[in-house]
């Protein structure tokens, strides 16, 4: 079982900003988490930062004593809400470990914590933050053990993460020469999951298992067709002969790379429980869906499991000019890149409620659902091979480099103002938006996990 922590940057500021106050003195704050218990993954997701009072502390520069008893209210709302609790205490002498002291009080406070949250599986757990703000963490077994946390993530402009890592493979040796050896350990202990594994799917699955992450989730509900065989990578004729499912198709091809990763896929509809659980269990999630609800719901997983979200869309646009040729007024692409707490693509612009709505009313009207496969790519002109594949992999490409620069920035200004990416192919040039507002309507589920109704959703979602 591999276990995670997730918070927000400003989780983590406001965490940080508490046990290290500039008095040289260790500090101690509860963390109240959401979480997603999956088959192969555990994610706690920090739903509160509760700082315990200095009033209520005895602190020096090596020790902080403090009444759980005094923090009940805390507590109390863990249990009332489902919440686990962990507890982090500061380090300011930068001692990167648990000490003896860490491990007497820990054995006593851990079962407290656990029985205060008894009706959930998830672990309670003790962390502990350097000066530096990098975390280390662990939690307590049945057995009497102590098991060290995977990793701890924050989320936000910046993708930062504090990881157990074997080091760097040599198939990464290439990408570390231009990029650091950090930033591909890092990426080495990444699941990333990808949904849609169609046209721009497909390339972005091909570059990002290139990079041999920890694992892949792959979630797509169609099959191979003949008229996609331009554009999926690796698919074959007997592929879409025998109609294999496209996620069996990819998940073939990085298998056969050799690198490493495991690969686990879903042949289903992103609106079903088992999908929102596979995404919820990712470190980062890639969107290559084109209806707003799919876009929505994608958006919603972020918030609620504080996973960082990476959104990609294309649109060509065409006019016709005679029975056999068209001329092509658009054609561009964006990548979004979303986190837990910040902007939406509701508060964006780039889909409605009211879009949401329509498209899943579109699914259970065959009509409307066949008008929308009719149009396809290119607006304005039905086309059931369109010649979009080198579209399709330039975005991609730009969603992977968006990632490699959330892991280590290296661009001019910070990424900050890269909340979106857009080409215009018709005119080669690339535009940057930043999206500082914050999006007020799902702004409020931040780290929910596995919450019930599952997003927020009480209808319509598939078992």
């Amino acid at each position: 079982m591999y276990v995670t922590l997730n918070m927000t940057a400003a989780q983590h500021a406001e965490l940080r900003g508490h046990l290290y106050p500039g008095d040289g003195n260790e500090a101690v704050a509860l963390l109240l988490c959401g979480h997603r218990i999956g088959d192969e993954n555990t994610r706690l997701v920090v739903r509160e930062v509760h700082p315990v009072p200095y009033a209520r502390c005895r602190r020096t520069a090596t020790r902080v004593d403090w009444n759980p008893a005094a923090e009940s209210d805390a507590l109390d709302r863990a249990e009332r809400e489902g919440l686990v609790v962990w507890k982090v205490r500061s380090h300011p002498n930068a001692m990167r470990g648990f000490s003896a002291q860490d491990d007497v009080s820990d054995r006593e406070l851990l079962p407290i914590f656990s029985a205060w949250g008894e009706q959930v599986s998830a672990p309670s757990g003790s962390a502990i933050m350097l000066p530096d703000g990098s975390l280390l963490g662990r939690y307590l077994q049945g057995s009497g053990e102590f098991v060290e946390l995977d990793a701890v993530q924050v989320v936000g402009h910046d993708l930062k993460r504090w990881a157990r890592t074997s080091g760097t493979s040599p198939s990464q040796a290439s990408h570390v020469m231009a990029f650091g050896e950090g930033t591909f350990a890092a990426i080495s202990t990444l699941s990333i999951a990808v949904v849609g594994c169609s046209g721009t799917g497909s390339p972005l699955i091909e570059q990002l298992a290139r990079m041999a992450p920890r694992e892949l989730i792959l979630i797509d509900p169609d099959v191979v067709e003949e008229r996609n065989l331009n554009r999926i990578v690796h698919a074959t004729k007997d592929d879409a002969e025998k109609e294999r499912p496209k996620v069996e198709v990819l998940k073939r091809a990085i298998e056969a790379m050799g690198l490493g990763t495991r690969v686990r896929i879903l042949k289903a509809s992103l609106w079903s429980r088992q999908a929102i659980r596979l995404c919820g269990e990712a470190d980062v999630v890639f969107g290559c869906v084109d209806s707003p609800d799919g876009r929505y719901l994608l958006n919603a997983i972020s918030i609620y499991y504080t996973i960082p979200y990476v959104d990609l869309g294309i649109c060509v646009d065409a006019i016709p000019t005679s029975p056999t040729t068209s001329k092509v007024r658009a054609a561009c692409g964006s990548v979004h890149y979303l986190v837990p707490g910040g902007s939406s693509l509701l508060s964006r612009g780039l889909i409605s409620m009211a879009d949401v709505t329509a498209a899943r009313r579109a699914v259970t009207d065959p009509e409307g659902l066949e008008r929308e496969v009719k149009e396809g790519y290119v607006r304005g002109v039905p086309t059931s091979r369109p010649a979009v594949i080198s579209i399709n992999s330039a975005l991609a490409s730009l969603a992977v480099t968006e990632l490699i620069a959330r892991i280590a920035p290296f661009r001019d200004e910070p990424n900050s103002n890269f909340d979106q990416v857009e080409v215009d192919f018709a005119g080669m040039t690339i535009f940057q938006h930043a999206h500082p507002r914050s999006c007020r309507s799902l702004g409020a589920h931040v780290g929910l996990g596995d919450a019930e109704p599952m997003l927020g959703i009480y209808m319509g979602l598939e078992e």
